[in-house]
């Protein structure tokens, strides 16, 4: 019978709209019935999703051509953003409680942002993310875009900075022009490249009017856009950046109970009953969450390709083992 994961897999992706999902765990949820003994039970699911796929298979031309993003960048900022429609929620994230609670508290600010205006506050939305990589610092700006139903922009330093006096100040404006005018979550990431302390030895001069540009643009935006920092390096941005932001969250490498909440979420659509919980977070001790995600999509498919849906606990120890030793 379906496991909790799979069930809350289930109203995930129907929640998403996202029918290959939906389908594909119904699909498990049913192989797994009748390895228990539950034969008619896993009959009668696979008919059923044999049923509701070619019923919408029907009605698919009918509903016509999917609708077009309603913000796409244009023009010059075609190269300075990129833009996607997230699906990801806070709950696939998994985050210690305190920065759970945190994130919470930015959408319910968003989502009464009028309450909290019409009493003369603003709702917190610029943050400054900093943490190791791979520790869900992108992932949380999906996530606020996917719980928001906003689009999400990723700036393009490579696009933004450039060695001509003056330029990129220019194309700062019009990015900040965007924020102004789209309401979305925006994302600067390897934030440290534009935001590095003025002052150090490699600092020139056009960096440094850059920076300062950034400070005033951001200071002065009263938008209802989410603007987001990321960084790996935190002790390389100027210290004036830190009180342009509502919020600095912090993000670290997984305790052996996160780790263990990212392998079972990352591993829910098939057979865990071999794992030894205990000694896999042992084993992801010093991994980052994108780092446990991999080594638990390679011991998923070894699995899928020796024709099981049972995931070894050698098999997975092992990866993550792999991962490690790219830290050596």
């Amino acid at each position: 019978m379906a496991t909790a994961d799979q069930v809350k897999a289930l109203i995930r992706s129907h929640a998403d709209g996202d029918d290959t999902r939906f389908y594909a765990i119904a699909m498990q949820v049913a192989a797994q019935a009748a390895r228990s003994g539950h034969g008619k039970f896993a009959q009668e699911l696979r008919e059923l999703v044999d049923q509701v796929k070619a019923r919408a298979k029907a009605t698919e031309p009918a509903r016509g051509p999917k609708p077009v993003p309603l913000a796409q960048p244009r023009g010059e900022l075609a190269g300075l953003l990129t833009v996607g429609y997230p699906k990801t929620r806070v709950a696939d994230m998994a985050l210690p409680e305190v920065l759970g609670a945190r994130l919470e508290r930015v959408l319910t600010e968003q989502r009464e942002r009028d309450r909290l205006r019409e009493h003369g506050f603003s709702p917190m939305r610029k943050l400054l993310l900093v943490g190791p990589p791979g520790t869900g610092k992108t992932m949380t700006a999906a996530a606020l875009a996917g719980e928001l139903g906003l689009p999400l922009f990723s700036i393009q330093l490579d696009g933004l900075i450039t060695k001509y006096m003056g330029e990129t100040a220019a194309k700062l404006r019009l990015v900040f022009d965007a924020i102004q005018s789209t309401r979305g979550v925006y994302l600067f990431d390897e934030f440290d490249a534009l935001g590095g302390e003025r002052g150090t030895k490699n600092d020139v001069g056009e960096i440094r009017r850059v920076l300062n540009s950034f400070l005033q643009f951001l200071e002065q935006d009263d938008s209802d856009s989410i603007v987001l920092g990321a960084t790996n390096h935190v002790g390389l941005l100027d210290r004036a950046l830190f009180r342009r932001f509502d919020a600095l969250l912090e993000y670290s490498l997984p305790t052996q109970e996160i780790a263990t909440r990212v392998m079972r979420g990352r591993l829910a659509l098939l057979d865990t009953s071999n794992i030894e919980w205990h000694a896999a977070a042992k084993a992801a001790e010093g991994l980052s969450h994108a780092e446990i995600a991999m080594a638990c999509e390679q011991a998923a498919k070894n699995a899928i390709l020796d024709h099981t849906t049972a995931v070894r606990d050698t098999e997975l120890v092992a990866a993550l083992a792999e991962r490690r030793s790219t830290h050596a």
